[in-house]
């Protein structure tokens, strides 16, 4: 009966001692890709005119999402999301930066980034590249995008994935997040990975 009693009692220990290690781990509110998805890496012009990579990043947490300055909504509103997200982080935004990967280099020139990107604010960094590089990148982080039919003026619309990949300031994959997230739900996690950096 002690012996019972005493393997009682340590079965009750350890889901105590494993209780308080689940309560001091990470909550994700987004999606957790750790290890799921290669870490950052890249070569491509910066909206600066000058050749960049991933190695140029380093050291903040790099939010990487995939568009273009002609998109009529889903870029805008997930780039006015993500600015939402980081002005609940106050001071911690600045440990944070937003690396905006242009699919239509053909229109989305450096200057043509530049000035997008400043809309949204500092903390927000327009790259592009040849087709071949936008190629290689959005294969190697499984991104879609295709080109529609011009229009009489030469207009066309590119469809393209919205997911938000973040990184590590090593440049590892941590998170997905989306739009429909929302805001208060990026923060937590842009806020939990930035205290653990």
């Amino acid at each position: 009966m002690k012996s019972v009693l005493q393997t009682a009692g340590f079965l009750a220990f350890t889901l105590l001692v494993l209780s308080a290690c689940s309560n001091n781990a990470q909550q994700w509110k987004t999606t957790n890709i750790t290890g799921v998805m290669p870490n950052l890496q890249f070569t491509l012009t910066s909206e600066n005119g000058k050749t960049v990579d991933a190695g140029d990043y380093r050291g903040k947490i790099d939010m990487v999402y995939f568009g273009y300055t002609h998109c009529p909504d889903v870029c805008p509103l997930t780039l006015s999301m993500i600015g939402r997200a980081l002005d609940k982080l106050g001071k911690q935004a600045n440990d944070v930066r937003v690396l905006f990967v242009s699919v239509d280099p053909k229109r989305d020139t450096p200057e043509v980034l530049r000035k997008y990107t400043n809309a949204f604010g500092p903390r927000f960094i327009g790259l592009t590249g040849t087709q071949d590089q936008i190629k290689e990148l959005s294969k190697r982080y499984r991104v879609s995008y295709s080109y529609g039919k011009p229009d009489t003026h030469g207009n066309y619309v590119v469809n393209h994935s919205s997911g938000i990949f973040v990184f590590g300031p090593k440049g590892k994959v941590r998170l997905l997040m989306n739009r429909s997230d929302g805001a208060k739900a990026m923060a937590h996690d842009l806020r939990q990975l930035v205290n653990a950096s």
